[in-house]
């Protein structure tokens, strides 16, 4: 009986799902991407196993009926362009070029998993901005005209650089530029530079007898600017937090190395680093150098960067406008003078208020439509948008 009862449920989990998502996209139009007959096309389908891909439409018509009929749970096409883009093999479809595509997710994050689910995302969205804004805008110097902006309908957020200029680059070329990105091998003399400040003599001999590390002005071009303002940001945070050694924790120093720092960071030398001073010990020097890359760099991946996404030239990204099949929200497109003030778990519900019964597997807490929801396991009433959402993440079933 028991298992009968768990075989409906999940069944009518399904079936609530395909309904839903049948009439999104049965009331809703998709917005194509730009040149649309030279994308590859791809879907995975609810109750389905695997992908269906290598498809191709030279009708914005034939598409837009397919997924009408079809409701997907998931909607792909190519970063790249294609001669042929529904051959089915790789190597037939004859590469044209391709976006530069940055595919930033909350599991990115360290200890992502200690973090809600609104906590990752407005995580994850302030790295969005810092890659947008420092090293896309300003670094790269990419007109904003060449950038597109999304949430992703799940976890994260993707940005796709259109600029003619890096439609032919190929994975090696991308990698530089995630290299430079993430600050890959940045050495501290790169950064910082000695400055002489005593001269002793022996006989007609000089030589230096004292040296300071000097960092560069705050305002610096690049990584000399960029590491410079995160070392004076983490002096202030250092200096001001209520508990020290517990802001140090959060930086990963272990608690001998704490103390040695605090003993280190006087308010004379805190002033000094302030002022572009870094004739400090090892000790500041390695400290501040790691955790001002740390928190300055784009965290793109867990490890060091999710090079299967920018570097990967054929790569295939979530539609626009479609939903994402694990939560029901809409894959956005953002614009760049919205981004600060978009919020995912508002701008991109798409299904109603009204009531549905649902069993959840344990408890859980979310605010979402500004309305804050205490779920208890067992049986909750709540809006179909929510709905769609405990049940497409596996957090409860339909009953």
């Amino acid at each position: 009986m028991f298992l009968m009862n768990d075989y409906n449920e999940i069944k009518n989990s399904l079936n609530f799902l395909k309904q839903k998502f049948s009439e999104y996209y049965k009331s809703n139009d998709i917005d194509l991407p730009d040149r649309f007959s030279r994308r590859e096309y791809a879907f995975v389908f609810f109750g389905g196993k695997g992908m269906m891909r290598h498809i191709g439409y030279n009708r914005k018509i034939d598409f837009l009926n397919f997924i009408k009929e079809s409701s997907p749970a998931h909607a792909y096409y190519s970063s790249a362009y294609y001669k042929t883009p529904d051959a089915s093999k790789m190597q037939d479809k004859e590469w044209m070029g391709a976006e530069l595509i940055f595919d930033l997710d909350s599991d990115h994050l360290p200890n992502a998993d200690k973090l809600s689910y609104e906590q990752q995302l407005d995580a994850v969205k302030k790295e969005f901005i810092k890659l947008v804004d420092d090293f896309l805008l300003n670094d790269f110097g990419f007109d904003n005209r060449y950038i597109e902006l999304y949430f992703s309908g799940g976890r994260g957020y993707h940005c796709h650089v259109k600029d003619p200029k890096i439609l032919e680059l190929d994975s090696s070329e991308r990698r530089e530029i995630v290299d430079y990105i993430i600050g890959r091998d940045l050495q501290d003399s790169l950064v910082f530079q000695d400055h002489t400040t005593e001269i002793k003599r022996y006989g007609t001999t000089r030589y230096p007898s004292a040296k300071s590390l000097k960092m560069p002005p705050p305002d610096s071009p690049g990584w000399k600017g960029r590491i410079s303002r995160g070392i004076i940001d983490i002096v202030n945070e250092i200096r001001e937090s209520k508990d020290p050694f517990e802001k140090l924790k959060e930086y990963g120093v272990k608690k001998s190395d704490a103390e040695k720092l605090l003993e280190e960071l006087s308010e004379e030398r805190v002033e000094r680093i302030k002022e572009g001073n870094l004739d400090q010990t090892k000790t500041i020097r390695k400290f501040f150098l790691n955790n001002a890359l740390r928190k300055t760099a784009v965290l793109m991946s867990a490890g060091e960067t999710d090079e299967p996404v920018t570097c990967d030239i054929k790569r295939l990204i979530r539609l626009p406008d479609s939903l994402h099949g694990k939560t029901g929200f809409r894959v956005k497109e953002i614009g760049y003078d919205e981004l600060k003030e978009f919020s995912p778990l508002d701008d991109t519900i798409v299904f109603s208020r009204d009531t549905v019964k649902i069993k959840m597997s344990s408890p859980f807490e979310i605010k979402i439509k500004d309305e804050r929801f205490n779920l208890k396991e067992g049986i909750e009433e709540v809006p179909e948008f929510l709905a769609v959402y405990l049940v497409g993440s596996r957090k409860a079933k339909i009953i």
